[in-house]
């Protein structure tokens, strides 16, 4: 059965909204008028979003595994897959040079990937099990797709050859300070910069981001260096173009969008980015200027998910 997806207005017409920060801190950038939210019918439960081709979206219930797909153009969508029983959905990135989407699956240690034609699952591959295991997010390269344990100081690597074929899962251990013991969940969100050859990782733990060199993926041990000059408290998924990296700060329910150095050894936050509509924001995915974020609304009884639109202030 389809379900929909509506879009009302994001609380009536955005005001300029202020944060009481010191001088030192760059100014709240806050949605003009026009923003929207798309509300996922029927969802339990959500925290990934990925874009597709044009402006489609893929949204998943982290709770059950269902995938939504939608437009942030248009006022309707609908449930795109409906996951088999014990599935979950977290992060994910869809391939549109394949048609592929890419699903980290969080407690059950599998990732999935669907066919974005059919919505039939292509492949499901165990990255990790037991207590150890909570794969959070993924990110593509042109050789295939990276995935994050929050968990384990570990990132599980599964190739993807020119004809969409998926290879066997390699996993990468992290070394240096994004490996140090931590409390909590540790590796999140993670994108890929410089064609590939260098992964950014978010530490929720240490609210840091820290570059990945994946060079040393045949040796199974990959070194992490923190990205100095700025923090990032409650970081969860994180978005890169360029230079300019988006990262959502879920309990603090804002988006700082961050100047990378050209080295990444450093960066400077610009901007950041606020909603009324924000509920925990947890990932994000970017339509030209704007920035879809999911709400997952963490501990919270709630009955209605969304989609919050706001500018990428880019």
């Amino acid at each position: 059965m389809r379900r929909t997806v509506q879009r009302r207005a994001a609380v009536g017409v955005f005001a300029l909204v202020a944060l009481i920060v010191p001088a030192a801190v760059p100014a709240t950038a806050s949605p003009p008028s026009g923003d929207g939210v798309i509300v996922l019918e029927g969802a339990t439960g959500t925290e990934g979003i990925a874009a597709g081709e044009g402006t489609t979206f893929y949204a998943g219930d982290r709770l059950n595994g269902d995938i939504y797909r939608g437009d942030i153009r248009d006022d309707t969508a609908g449930l795109f897959i409906d996951a088999p029983d014990g599935r979950a959905a977290i992060g994910m990135k869809a391939d549109v040079t394949h048609d592929l989407l890419f699903v980290a699956g969080g407690g059950t240690g599998d990732a999935y990937v669907y066919s974005t034609d059919t919505g039939g699952t292509v492949g499901v591959v165990h990255l990790a099990a037991g207590q150890d295991a909570f794969i959070n997010d993924v990110t593509l390269t042109k050789d295939g797709a990276w995935f994050t344990n929050s968990f384990a100081a570990e990132l599980y690597f599964l190739p993807v050859d020119k004809d969409g074929g998926l290879g066997e899962v390699e996993t990468v251990t992290l070394t240096g300070p994004a490996a140090d013991p931590w409390t909590g969940f540790g590796p999140n969100g993670i994108a890929a910069v410089n064609g590939g050859k260098t992964l950014i990782l978010a530490h929720s733990a240490f609210g840091a981001l820290f570059t990945v060199d994946p060079d040393g993926v045949d040796s199974g041990t990959a070194a992490t260096a923190r990205i100095g000059g700025f923090d990032v408290p409650n970081v969860d998924g994180i978005l890169v173009q360029g230079r300019q990296l988006w990262a959502v700060q879920n309990q603090k329910n804002r988006i700082s969008r961050i100047k990378l150095a050209s080295d990444l050894s450093s960066g400077v936050v610009g901007d950041v980015i606020t909603s009324p509509a924000f509920n925990v924001p947890t990932t994000i995915a970017k339509f030209g200027n704007t920035l879809a974020a999911v709400n997952a609304k963490f501990g919270q009884a709630a009955t209605e998910f969304e989609v919050v639109l706001v500018p990428a202030r880019d």
